[in-house]
């Protein structure tokens, strides 16, 4: 008998690159922004190299099962009980922070979006309201209406990303990319995390790819790269026409909660950038709020062990939404926040000091072996989980008004 045919590379890079480009990306040049283009090109560099070792190191800890599992299996299987109910309750805080991030965009751009376009203004809430009530019915109808849903907004993301490139290239200053405020550059980190977030993936790449865990190397180097060139573009477009300090400026739009797309619709009142740049922050925005609004139900679901059918469990659906959307409501200003929330506590454990744990449980204690080993011993493991508890530490004194190398208000 033939052995199946494993899934495409290209493919198994555009599943790895999609789980990362998304409504987050839309932040990162005013979170980044605000050190100046150089050192958020450092901190860019080191976060992608992190998250890539860590997603590898998953592969490592991946590669020891015959069958396919998921990222709770594998801690419950090399950290205990406790080291799954700790995931269990990350994932959750994870899932819902990203759920609030994305619904406090979507309600700001659609006030935006009024603003520009309508004869009256429609409140940021009742935008918000409106896509997750819409989110919820398309959540509701199945996976399948996801899936086509999800095709037309993906295609309007990468069409208007494009768009925006094109004509927003000739605005790049390049003297504003010099600017400098290197004492800022830590703030980023946190939102970074959450950026180059894939590793939920990878059980599912592995499976696609047949447990070719060579092929599923290649895709995550071939993802997160490609994932890294978007960003670098992103961030060399929006810092080289915002400037660092004054009105509509990168400091300004932080202190705001305003994200690069209507930060520079605001400084050119070019009305086809402005276009394109709301249009591609619209996008983004639905494409990760519906993803991860399916993911949380199918986790809810999975949780409480209900079976699945052609439609979602309406009651999974609410429980799934309804949470963030009272959050946002009653706080509403709250897209950087949340994302430095998901990335600065509950990403960076999941995928930053669990990963290394994993690995050094596995390999030096269970004595496990499989068809891949990241490259490095005990030194390199350790290196990893002291950047990812310092971005958990940094996190936390901020959470209690240290605020070490943060943005005065």
């Amino acid at each position: 008998m033939s052995r199946p045919s494993t899934g495409s590379l290209l493919g198994g890079m555009l599943l790895i690159a999609g789980s990362c480009i998304g409504a987050g990306m839309l932040g990162l040049p005013i979170v980044t922004g605000v050190a100046g283009f150089f050192p958020s090109l450092v901190m860019i560099l080191i976060v992608w190299l992190f998250m890539t070792s860590t997603g590898l190191l998953l592969v490592e800890v991946n590669s020891w099962h015959d069958r396919p599992v998921n990222l709770l299996t594998m801690v419950s299987e090399t950290l205990g009980k406790w080291g799954r109910a700790f995931s269990w309750i990350l994932y959750l805080l994870l899932f819902y922070s990203l759920l609030v991030a994305y619904m406090s965009g979507s309600g700001n751009h659609v006030e935006a979006f009024s603003r520009h376009a309508l004869p009256f203004v429609i409140p940021d809430w009742l935008g918000t309201l409106f896509f997750v009530a819409l989110f919820g019915w398309i959540i509701f109808l199945g996976t399948r209406s996801v899936d086509l849903f999800n095709r037309f907004l993906m295609v309007g993301k990468i069409g208007f990303f494009i768009l925006l490139i094109l004509t927003s290239i000739k605005f790049v200053q390049g003297d504003l990319l010099l600017e400098l405020k290197p004492q800022y550059a830590f703030v980023a980190l946190p939102i970074l995390i959450t950026s180059f977030g894939f590793h939920n993936m990878i059980p599912t790449l592995t499976n696609y790819m047949k447990g070719d865990v060579q092929k599923v190397k290649k895709a995550i180097w071939m993802g997160s790269l490609f994932t890294l060139l978007i960003y670098l573009v992103w961030e060399v477009i929006s810092l080289g026409i915002l400037p660092l300090e004054g009105t509509d400026s990168v400091m300004a739009s932080y202190l705001g909660d305003i994200d690069a797309a209507q930060a520079i619709r605001q400084f050119l009142h070019n009305s086809v950038v402005g276009a394109f740049a709301q249009s591609l922050a619209f996008f983004a925005i639905l494409t990760s709020l519906l993803a991860q609004a399916l993911s949380l139900s199918h986790f809810l679901a999975d949780g409480f062990h209900l079976p699945h059918g052609d439609r979602e469990n309406p009651l999974m659906c609410g429980l799934a939404l309804v949470p963030p959307l009272i959050l946002n409501m009653i706080y509403p200003q709250l897209f950087f926040k949340a994302l430095g929330f998901a990335g600065g506590f509950c990403a960076v454990i999941l995928f930053g000091v669990f990963p290394a744990a994993m690995v050094w449980v596995g390999r030096y204690r269970m004595q496990k072996v499989g068809a891949f080993t990241f490259a490095g011993g005990r030194l390199t493991l350790l290196v990893i989980s002291l950047f990812a508890l310092f971005v958990f530490a940094y996190q936390i004194s901020l959470m209690f008004g240290i605020q070490p190398f943060s943005v005065p208000s």
